[in-house]
């Protein structure tokens, strides 16, 4: 019993740790949870009298499991994502409070997030552990089964993906940003008048894009129409380069993030378009924007 009460009191102090390392890994609170439930479960049935460092030991217990349900994940992509949960009013399953959510978003970025899902498993492990948890690469090559000098490409490669395109800085881009910053401000404050100024008058706005030939499942034209769907509901976001140009990356309450394109002309937004697919995602060059 004392060993028991021993193992318990130790696995809570970690456990915030174990629960930031599980969820920049997996991106899902949710899943997160589960991530450091099972580990508790492997500790409970392990012999840990030779383990000199719990913490570190658990953290890669943590690291193992993410990695396992990360290419479960991917192996099953084409049903993570359905249309119908993008919808408004739209709920998942044992949904997390969205204000805990927002929280843990904030704490990693929502554009970094979004790119995160566009990795390999690999990739992502090696990046999150090594960059945001300073791991070394000589503890991460055991968990992905590479030569340390592969895990360091393996981190080298996500790198790319995520901080690619950050030097893209013209005057183009400033321009678009402004537009942008203008529209966020807009939306958080609820300004009907100041959101419809910056939408071009025949905009277009469509959602729910999947990988099916069935293609958008909303879509919406015209500056009113466009503006009081944008007010429905209040939203996380955040701005990011998509395909080189400036996009949004989106966190619905209680529902997956999001990237929104942005099509801007003569200063005024001509088209929105959310997608969700990660298939089609993984086709974007998506980088976090420098500010």
């Amino acid at each position: 019993m004392e060993k028991h009460e021993w193992l318990v009191k130790a696995f809570e102090a970690e456990r915030p740790h174990l629960q930031a390392v599980a969820y920049r890994l997996l991106g899902s609170p949710s899943e997160a949870d589960d991530a450091v439930q099972e580990a508790w479960l492997h500790l409970s049935r392990s012999d840990t009298s030779s383990v000199k460092n719990l913490g570190g030991w658990l953290a890669t217990v943590v690291a193992h499991i993410s990695l396992n349900m990360l290419r479960s994940r991917k192996s099953r992509r084409e049903e993570s994502l359905e249309a119908s949960a993008l919808e408004p009013g739209a709920s998942r399953a044992n949904a997390i409070d969205p204000e805990q959510e927002a929280l843990l978003a904030d704490s990693v970025g929502l554009a970094l997030l979004v790119i995160l899902e566009t990795l390999s498993p690999a990739e992502r492990l090696a990046f999150v552990l090594h960059d945001i948890f300073a791991v070394p690469f000589a503890e991460i090559a055991p968990i992905v089964e590479r030569s340390e000098s592969a895990t360091r490409q393996l981190a080298s490669r996500a790198r790319r993906r995520i901080r690619g395109g950050t030097r893209v800085q013209d005057t183009d881009l400033t321009y678009q940003r402004e537009v942008v910053d203008a529209f966020l401000a807009a939306s958080r404050a609820g300004n009907f008048e100041a959101l419809l100024a910056l939408l071009d008058p025949d905009v277009v706005y469509r959602a729910g894009w999947t990988a099916s030939p069935v293609g958008y499942t909303k879509e919406i034209r015209g500056a009113d129409s466009v503006a009081k769907q944008l007010m429905r509901r209040s939203q996380k976001v955040q701005p990011m380069l998509v395909n080189g140009s400036i996009g949004i990356v989106v966190a619905p309450p209680g529902q997956r993030l999001l990237v929104t394109r942005l099509t801007i002309m003569h200063g005024k937004i001509a088209q929105i378009t959310v997608i969700s697919d990660p298939a089609h995602l993984s086709q974007l060059h998506l980088a976090v924007l420098s500010d």
